[in-house]
């Protein structure tokens, strides 16, 4: 009789729970919606011969619902005068105010497209800019435009207060 080796591979996977503050901003998307006053405010543009503007405009904005807050930004586009043509466009803007009872700011960033009359928008939180009780703030917001009224739907994650 012979005796042969014998061997054993085994392999275990091992999955760490999630971080206690991941589980939190987990647990707390939301959405806040209402409306907004906008101003804009053209500025002198920015000119090259031969060359498209890029038009420079400042943001003054007024939100009321979830997000009662004020907003002061700057806007550049540019784009093809042509009817029904191409463009685009990039915003920052600091909000101030109170988010479904939490206060504090943040900075939206704006990235929007219009190829051939059709248009494609970003609106989002950047990330680590939120102060106060909105710290930890992420998320991303929709704009709508009905008739020449303004809405928002804020699509957000927000750590829970310790």
């Amino acid at each position: 009789m012979k005796t042969l080796p014998f061997c054993l591979l085994l392999t275990l996977t091992f999955t760490p729970p999630a971080s206690p503050q991941a589980t939190k901003a987990a647990e707390a998307t939301q959405h806040a919606t209402g409306p907004f006053e906008v101003k804009i405010a053209p500025q002198p543009a920015d000119e090259t011969a031969g060359s498209p503007a890029i038009a420079r405009m400042l943001l003054d904005k007024h939100f009321h619902g979830d997000l009662e807050a004020t907003s002061k930004g700057t806007m550049l586009a540019a784009g093809s005068a042509a009817k029904g043509s191409s463009g685009g466009y990039v915003a920052l803007e600091i909000v101030t105010g109170t988010l479904k009872g939490r206060t504090g700011t943040f900075i939206l960033q704006h990235t929007g497209t219009m190829t051939r009359s059709t248009p494609t928008l970003s609106v989002t939180v950047v990330p680590d800019s939120a102060t106060g009780q909105l710290t930890g703030l992420a998320g991303k917001m929709s704009i709508n435009i009905v008739d020449g009224k303004h809405s928002y739907d804020f699509e957000y994650t927000l750590p829970q207060p310790q």
